[in-house]
């Protein structure tokens, strides 16, 4: 059936009943966020372990079979492009990670240590730098850290082998005079000294110094005292990458016997660790906000479980809940894996990617995933098997949570994230700085209150009004926040913004125009009350006031309760009351996004848009503006 795009738009200016329904395709098309089931009973680990071996050894050798010849590289493997960053790292990674760890180097009747090195050729001579570096030092690593011994570099010449020692060398995207990263954010730091330190460890880099200048400047953040990294340090972006790059820091630090190093990164780990695990889904989704969601934070599941797994001492649960969560996310993952185009996925219709993930760069998120999911498997399943845990709980013992965790309290700025979960009812709330100012996957909005769902990389008002001045400036509360006041129960929080984030501007520029903004978010049973009031420092006009709620909803239908509009969004996670208060008179507009950018979401179509917006608000020196959304999960 041919996809239609379809945009309904109904203004309601009087409270009156509405129902919308959507057509059938977009109903269905709605639909396309993985699902599974979740198991009932206990799981067997051996039975595990083997379903996830036998999936990645089917994959990687179909893939590798579609490699016909790599002189030169086909531009696309299993009609997935080839072509964009990191493909042929990834790959390589993955296909040594199965050699190595699967049982045979000899994968769809073809030997893997030649094609590995050639796909490293292929990074080498196309530039590759970063993560195809990494990617490519760990698939030559799996073929042992004794070059002499290994079948990798023993099959490249010498004019090859200078080839490789180029990639293996971090100074391709690390400046060694200013000792940063060259245009990429902070966590590309634990890039650096992993490959730094793989190179060390196989006896190519040679210099000790730099390898110790490398590694302490990844972990100068965490050795400094943070807890958590900022991604563009004095802007205040705080997301998963601190996870992951925390986990970077340990493995060079590690493998460079930087003990103290270790044990200034423990602090960090710890209390990360901690937050994981008061943000993680029962499905297993961790961090649900930031530019890398969906898959990735699937994924990010195992190998924290594995990591976890390795190092108790950070265990924020005990390891049968960690291992419950493990297996939920690899159902997912598994449940997203097309069985008819062997790829993950990312481009389903609602579906929605950071524009870093684009086609040309398809085969190579599949290839990273394979690569995650070996590795990942492998390690936890040692760890099962030398703690006897044989079976797997089918959920995960996850307790109640309602509290605020500060990444950053500067003098004049704040950050942080308000974390609860209380049964179905899960949400984050960040305040944090985006990549861009007021883009709507870090706005301080509930991520993961069901129902819900940003748009991807897209500056827009999602559940945070936009305020247009009379300067023709457009406004927005983001950027962290002047004051964070947390409830000590948790279960309240308000937020201050004098200084506000402007569309177009710089990533953590905050600008005064006049307002100043007290938020008030309130936990009512399976509700979420968020209030604000608008305080003028002068008199000024607000040319237009806009809000979205980007729902998951396909259905809608609207109801008054004692004068009271009430709209009602049902979809496949629900049903979400919505109810607003304002102080002035403000339009409804419902609209179906169909196949547009607005209607993708991480985790599948983001259908209706509820947006309301009002025009020329007046105010004067001290006047006081208020306006009340409540959103409520409908039994």
């Amino acid at each position: 059936m041919k996809k239609t795009r379809l945009f309904l738009r109904l203004t309601v200016t009087a409270v009156l009943p509405v129902a919308i329904c959507l057509t059938q395709q977009t109903q269905i098309s709605a639909q396309t966020k993985p699902s599974f089931e979740k198991p009932s009973a206990p799981v067997s680990t051996a039975a595990l372990k083997s379903e996830i071996k036998d999936f990645t050894a089917r994959e990687i050798s179909l893939h590798f079979a579609d490699i016909k010849s790599l002189t030169p590289p086909p531009d696309r493997v299993m009609n997935a492009l080839t072509v964009g960053e990191f493909s042929w790292g990834s790959f390589a990674r993955a296909l040594a990670a199965q050699a190595d760890l699967g049982g045979s180097r000899t994968i769809a009747g073809k030997d893997t240590a030649r094609a590995i090195a050639e796909m490293g050729l292929i990074e080498a001579r196309n530039g590759g730098k970063a993560f195809s570096q990494l990617y490519s030092t760990l698939a030559l690593r799996h073929y042992g850290a004794d070059l002499p011994k290994n079948a990798v570099w023993q099959s490249l010449s010498e004019a090859e082998k200078k080839e490789w020692n180029a990639l293996l060398d971090p100074a391709r995207f690390y400046d060694v005079k200013t000792r940063s990263v060259i245009n990429l954010p902070e966590n590309y730091l634990g890039v650096a000294a992993r490959v730094a330190a793989m190179s060390w460890q196989m006896g190519v880099l040679k210099d000790r110094a730099f390898l110790d200048s490398v590694v302490e400047r990844a972990a100068e953040q965490f050795t400094s005292g943070a807890i958590y990294s900022d991604d563009n340090p004095k802007t205040g972006r705080y997301d998963r990458y601190s996870n992951e790059y925390a986990r970077f820091c340990w493995d060079a630090a590690e493998i460079a016997g930087r003990r103290d190093i270790l044990e200034k990164l423990k602090p960090s780990l710890k209390e990360q660790m901690k937050l994981w695990w008061d943000l993680v889904s029962p499905e297993g989704y961790g961090y649900n906000w930031g530019r890398s969601q969906g898959l990735v934070s699937y994924l990010d599941t195992l190998e924290i479980a594995a990591f976890l797994g390795e190092h108790p001492e950070f265990r924020p649960a005990p390891l049968g809940d960690i291992a419950s969560i493990y297996n939920l996310a690899w159902r997912w993952v598994r449940k997203d894996y097309s069985n008819q185009t062997h790829l993950f996925t990312v481009f389903a219709y609602g579906r929605g990617n950071y524009s870093y993930i684009n086609p040309s760069r398809e085969w190579q998120q599949t290839g990273t995933s394979f690569g995650k999911i070996i590795l990942a498997n492998d390690n936890f399943m040692k760890v099962l098997e030398r703690e006897n845990l044989t079976q797997i709980p089918p959920a995960p013992k996850l307790s109640d949570v309602a509290r605020f965790e500060f990444f950053e309290k500067k003098k004049d700025r704040q950050y942080g994230v308000w974390l609860v979960r209380q049964g179905t009812f899960q949400f984050a709330l960040p305040v944090t700085t985006g990549t861009k100012p007021a883009i709507a996957d870090y706005l301080p909005a509930p991520y993961g209150l069901l129902g819900l769902s940003a748009p991807v990389e897209e500056v827009y008002p999602s559940l945070v009004p936009f305020l247009e001045l009379s300067d023709g400036k457009t406004y927005a509360t983001s950027e962290g926040a002047d004051e964070i006041v947390p409830a000590s129960d948790g279960k309240s929080l308000k937020i201050i913004w004098r200084k506000w984030g402007r569309v177009g501007s710089k990533s953590g520029e905050t600008f005064a125009n006049g307002l100043t903004s007290e938020i008030e978010f309130k936990i009512e049973n399976n509700k979420l009350v968020r209030r604000e009031t608008l305080t003028a420092d002068k008199d000024l006009t607000i040319k237009k006031w806009r809000v979205a709620v980007p729902t998951t909803a396909d259905k809608m239908h609207s109801d008054t309760k004692n004068g009271q509009r009430i709209d009602y969004l049902s979809g496949r996670e629900g049903t979400l009351a919505i109810t607003v208060k304002s102080d002035w008179k403000t339009n409804h507009e419902i609209t179906a996004t169909g196949d547009s950018r607005l209607g993708k979401g991480v985790l599948g179509a983001i259908p209706l848009h509820l947006i309301y917006e009002s025009n020329d608000l007046q105010l004067k020196k001290g006047q006081n503006l208020t306006w009340e959304m409540s959103l409520e999960l409908v039994k």
